[in-house]
Formats: structure tokens, C-alpha cells, sequence
């Protein structure tokens, strides 16, 4: 067993030292498996991003409450009359002796793209002071806020990064209504940073949305009185409501483009991964050609098959993994923190987010390199256990 082990050391190093002589062909191995993993990690860093960013800022102790039915803000409404009766409701946090309760109006506006001739929707949304207590990573790094009855809006700063005209002191028209960009916020790299923000009742009379919402956010006092404030709503008739947690709505929120982008992405991995295969055999195979002298010269020393054939699938995972991490660097270097914006399927607005080159990412890539390393070395480790000794020193 020993001797079997010492074999293969000897043999894999020996094989490994000479790969600078086969430095072309094993270069087309590398090249192969890091184009792979570079597009595996590249889709998935899109999903990781986008679903990072949707669900980043959203808090367990916070409920989102939408008319019964209702599945996004967009086909939601919620009455004036309803969202006092929910602030008087029990299990709501107080702050300052006020329940952190708070009524929003969505809509859609269309906004031009800051590096882009067409225009894209832009989500913008009316708040009360109460919003600002809920969004516990909300800041302002710009300006200042908006104040309550003029026509002042707040960007998120992905909003910033994505829109035109939105630095601070901007006055951009909506419709027939002109505003005054007076401040820029963060709010934990979530999907807030995505959207524009003003005072909910100058959005109201904008719109013509009478004293209507469409959703309201509260605080529970315990996280874990969900089933407890569920009840309470329950026993008033004039309340037809669901109810979600805020991270669980957001995570569905994020659920229709995320595996949108998997469904694309993993096709073409396997693909490309098909290709990065056939690369490999054909290196493996050359490699295996190239050593016939070694090899048979090995064999008739007293070499066994089964360490030839080790060393051989280890040269192909050697070369599978360098290019893994030469990918894998590639796209953390190039991706990671990268802004783009897409169309959120749910609410049919820009949601601007950041590639996420996350380290589960970066080991998945690995991972797959070596497997790709492993199937490709296979079959040529087979061919260089089988080579008879005899032919192999005819050839000589």
C-alpha cells in the first residue's frame, strides 16, 4: 500500500514538473474551464445580487399588510379609515407614544436612464414620518430630507447612480407636477435604494388618489407576536387583510427573477461546461500520447497501472482547479460590486443591485471546475493504465 502511495507521489510530480513542456495544450485546458466558471459565477452573482438586494434591509419585526388578495403593492389599496384602525390596533411598537405604523403609496414613473437615451419605470413612493423609524438602516448621505407638504423628493442611491437628473438641487416634472431633489439616502444596500421617495400626501393629490394607500407597514412590539396581532386584525370586520412578514414578502418578491436568471444560467454553464469537457479529454489524451515513452519506460520499471492512471487524473484536476481560480478571480475582480438595474417582474419597475461574488460562489466554482477536471481526466487516466508495456516500447 506504501509503495503503491509512493508511486504516485513520484509519478505526479514528475508529471507536474513537466507541464511547461506541454505548456500550449494544457493552456487550452486552463483557458476552457475558467471561461466556464467565470459565467457560472457570473449569472449566479446576478441572482445572489438581486436577491441580496431585495431582501437585505428587510426586518422579521416588521409586517407588511396589503388587501386580502392582493399579491404586490401595485394591486393593493388600503383606505384611510383602515390604516387608523390599524395604528389603534395591540402588539404595535410606540415611538414617542406614536405607533410605528406606517400607510405608503406606490406608483410608477417614468424616468430617464442616466447612460441611456430610453426611459425606464421608476418605483416612487409617498411616506409618512413613520417610514423612516421602520427602515432602521435608513440615512441620509446628501441633502436633507424632504419636508412634509412641498414637492420634494429623496433618491435612494442606487436610484441616484441609475436616473438621470436626480442629483440634489434637481428639479425634474412627473406628470404635471414639478419636484426638487433635495436628498439622497441609504438603506442598508435593500430594494428601498431603488426608488424615490416624497411626502404621501402631495403624492396623493399628484395622482389623484383621493386619502387611499396601498400598504401599510408596522412594527410589532415582539417579533414573535405575529400569530397574536394576525387575531387582532381578525376581529375587525372593516380590516380584510393579509399579512406578511416583511423579509417573507420580499423573498417572494425576489423568487420570479432569480430562478429566471438560474433557469438561463445553468443551461449555459452545463453548455460551456460540455465544451470545457472535451477540451480536457483532448488535452488528457494528447498528454497520455506525449509520455508513451515515460510511461512505458515507468511500466517496465516495475510502475503499477493504478498509479499511472492516478497521476494522470490528478494532472487533469490540477489543471481544472488553476483555471477554477483564474475564473473565479476574474469575476470577483471584474463583477463583484458591478451596478446594473433590471426590471423586477412583480412590480414592473427598475430595481437597481450589485453583483454579489459571494464565497459560496467562489466554492461552487471550484467545485465545478473540478468535476470538470475529473470527468475530463477519466477516460485518458483509463487509456494510460492500459497502454501495453510491449507496443508502448515498440514506439520508442
Amino acid at each position: 500500500m506504501f509503495n503503491a502511495f509512493a508511486q504516485i507521489i513520484t509519478i505526479t510530480l514528475m508529471n507536474l514538473r513537466n507541464l511547461p513542456q506541454r505548456l500550449g495544450t494544457s493552456s487550452v485546458a486552463v483557458f476552457g474551464v475558467a471561461c466556464v466558471v467565470g459565467v457560472f459565477i457570473g449569472v449566479l452573482s446576478m441572482a445572489s445580487g438581486f436577491q441580496r438586494t431585495m431582501v437585505n434591509a428587510g426586518s422579521e419585526d416588521v409586517l407588511m399588510l396589503m388587501r386580502s388578495g392582493a399579491t404586490t403593492e401595485m394591486n393593493s389599496g388600503v383606505g384611510f379609515e383602515q390604516t387608523q384602525a390599524i395604528a389603534n390596533l395591540p402588539g404595535i411598537a410606540k415611538q414617542d407614544g406614536k405607533p410605528l405604523s406606517s400607510p405608503e403609496l406606490f406608483v410608477i414613473v417614468d424616468m430617464p436612464m442616466r447612460h441611456k437615451d430610453a426611459g425606464a419605470n421608476a418605483p416612487m413612493r409617498g411616506v409618512e414620518p413613520a417610514a423612516f423609524a421602520l427602515r432602521k438602516q435608513f440615512k441620509i448621505v446628501e441633502g436633507r430630507n424632504f419636508t412634509p407638504g412641498k414637492n420634494e423628493l429623496i433618491v435612494g442611491r442606487g436610484a441616484q447612480k441609475q436616473f438621470a437628473n436626480m442629483n440634489v438641487g434637481a428639479v425634474i416634472k412627473l406628470g404635471q407636477t414639478e419636484w426638487t431633489v433635495v436628498g439622497v439616502f441609504e438603506a442598508g444596500g435593500g430594494l428601498a435604494e431603488s426608488e424615490i421617495w416624497c411626502d404621501a400626501k402631495i403624492l396623493q393629490n399628484a395622482y389623484r388618489r383621493g386619502n387611499s394607500y396601498q400598504i401599510v407597514r408596522i412594527q410589532l412590539e415582539n417579533k414573535n407576536g405575529l400569530a397574536d396581532f394576525k387575531a387582532a386584525v381578525a376581529t375587525d370586520p372593516t380590516l380584510n387583510l393579509d399579512i406578511k412578514r416583511e423579509t417573507e414578502y420580499l423573498s417572494d418578491q425576489a423568487e420570479p427573477l432569480s430562478k429566471f436568471i438560474k433557469l438561463i444560467g445553468y443551461p449555459l454553464a452545463m453548455l460551456m461546461a460540455l465544451g470545457a469537457i472535451f477540451g480536457a479529454v483532448n488535452t488528457m489524451y494528447t498528454s497520455v500520447s506525449n509520455r508513451t515513452r515515460e510511461i512505458a519506460t515507468l511500466r517496465a520499471l516495475g510502475f503499477g497501472s493504478t498509479p499511472v492512471a492516478i497521476s494522470t487524473l490528478v494532472e487533469s484536476l490540477v489543471l481544472a482547479i488553476v483555471g477554477g481560480l483564474i475564473g473565479s478571480l476574474v469575476v470577483y475582480l471584474v463583477f463583484n460590486g458591478y451596478t446594473v438595474s433590471t426590471l423586477n417582474f412583480a412590480s414592473f419597475s427598475q430595481v437597481v443591485f450589485d453583483f454579489a461574488v459571494t464565497p459560496d460562489l467562489l466554492i461552487q466554482g471550484i467545485i465545478f471546475a473540478t468535476v470538470i477536471g475529473f470527468i475530463g481526466g477519466f477516460f485518458p487516466a483509463i487509456r494510460a493504465a492500459r497502454l501495453p508495456v510491449a507496443t508502448a516500447l515498440r514506439e520508442v
